[in-house]
């Protein structure tokens, strides 16, 4: 088996038994990092001139502790401690078991029929306002961030995982952690958190399609690829866009519809499959999400037979 496998199903394992730190998360220092950053690089200015200090600033937080990682992993060659790092690093920078945690609690809280507790659960989950969903609407909501957070969560941390080690991984996190931060397109962000923006576009290109091609080989495979194929170019996301498309149809569940975002209503498209979204469907996105890792790194581990020797560390 790839030693690269083995560090994932170790760092995979390690989410699972331990989920994320409880009292002290690194990204809570690099958020707050972020944060001071923003407030004193984002002064009203021309959009050409505030898109460069917000691509200063992204540089400036998320390029030094990638670079600091890969001098020490060259430092460590192929030391028992270089494998720590690695694990360490990935561990830290998934979050499945986060995901199933706040998803099952919607899934409760509706199995229970307490539709404010589904709403509040919800919220935490998404952006959009919950006060007004239903059963249905909490449903459909969740189960459309699972999908979307399989991508975001755990594959693009993987993906670069399996590029660059530990480096890659925390390289995509922050990139993707700061999208989150200043990704908005509002007043405030919109020039300076554009390079963010624009840059996890990016880092999630290609990681997006291998989310949304394990989710079709995990479920309703000919549903899936219809409706990534011909229902996620109406979607806002170009890479949220595919993998929700292709979870839904795996699943046969029609998501998307009207959503209510900071008081105004969006005509968002339907999309998926044919089956009106039920509590069951929550569980349901999480067991695609783990059989779908399980083909990949199948595929990982067929790759290293098939493969002439050194492509896999």
């Amino acid at each position: 088996m790839p030693i690269v496998v083995i560090k994932i199903l170790i760092a995979l394992g390690l989410d699972q038994i331990l989920g994320e730190p409880k009292r002290y998360h690194p990204l809570v220092g690099f958020g707050r990092l972020a944060t001071a950053l923003e407030t004193r690089c984002n002064r009203p200015d021309s959009p050409a001139r505030t898109r460069a200090r917000g691509l200063c600033a992204w540089l400036l937080a998320v390029l030094p502790l990638p670079l600091f990682i890969t001098i020490i992993s060259q430092g460590l060659g192929t030391s028992w401690w270089a494998w720590a790092l690695d694990i360490g690093l990935l561990y830290l920078c998934i979050g499945r078991k986060s995901l199933a945690e706040h998803g099952l609690r919607v899934f409760q809280a509706l199995r229970g029929e307490d539709l404010e507790q589904a709403r509040h659960h919800t919220s935490m989950i998404v952006s959009r306002d919950t006060g007004p969903l239903d059963a249905a609407g909490c449903t459909r909501a969740t189960v459309e961030s699972l999908l979307e957070n399989g991508n975001d969560s755990v594959y693009g941390a993987l993906f670069w995982f399996l590029l660059f080690g530990g480096a890659g991984a925390v390289l995509y996190r922050l990139a993707n952690t700061l999208d989150a931060m200043w990704g908005y397109r509002n007043e405030r962000y919109l020039h300076f958190g554009w390079a963010a923006a624009k840059l996890d576009d990016l880092l999630n290109y290609l990681p997006a399609r291998l989310c949304a091609l394990s989710y079709a080989l995990a479920g309703d495979r000919r549903r899936a690829w219809r409706s990534w194929q011909r229902e996620s170019t109406a979607l806002s996301s170009p890479n949220g866009g595919p993998v929700m498309c292709s979870g839904a149809g795996a699943l046969n569940v029609k998501l998307g519809g009207p959503a209510l975002y900071h008081g105004r209503l969006l005509q968002k498209p339907y999309f998926g499959g044919e089956d009106t979204a039920q509590p069951r469907h929550i569980p349901a996105a999480l067991q695609l999400l783990d059989r779908s890792l399980m083909i990949l790194l199948a595929a990982l581990w067929l790759a290293w037979l098939v493969l002439p020797s050194g492509w896999f560390l």
